[in-house]
């Protein structure tokens, strides 16, 4: 058995959670897809777990359902679970690293923790008029 594990970019999050079939919403008979060319695609099966990591934080897993050319093709029945150790964000796919048992329930799993970034300033004059209108620094 192979679970692969996923992050979802941050500025993708929201999206992400709106395609459906987000854990704790009902099933909708669609079918989901997660593109990659990464080789370890090849190596989950039906029935095996794809894990979403998304703002540092494990966010649950889909049951995967088959593959369709590029895609890791799930669809309803996702599961809002997170572990305690903090997960930055990779690039490609890995294998699910740690036990099962770990694994604990996540209820607030599309908002907690979530990373929002300042604009970057191109230059002094936009990172003071950002400092003015928000009150950072």
């Amino acid at each position: 058995m192979v679970d692969l594990v996923g992050t979802c970019p941050k500025n993708f999050w929201l999206e992400w959670i709106a395609e459906g079939d987000a854990a704790g919403e009902p099933e909708s008979g669609e079918e989901w897809g997660w593109f990659t060319e990464h080789s370890y695609r090849s190596l989950i099966k039906p029935g095996e777990r794809f894990y979403i990591v998304a703002h540092g934080k494990l966010r649950g897993w889909s049951p995967v359902t088959g593959m369709w050319g590029g895609a890791i093709v799930r669809k309803g029945g996702a599961v809002a679970c997170t572990i305690d150790e903090p997960i930055p964000g990779f690039r490609g796919l890995r294998k699910r690293w740690w036990s099962r048992d770990v694994e604990r329930p996540f209820p607030d799993w599309k908002t907690a923790d979530l990373i929002t970034q300042r604009p970057r300033a191109t230059n002094k004059q936009t990172a003071s008029l950002f400092a003015v209108t928000t009150g950072e620094e």
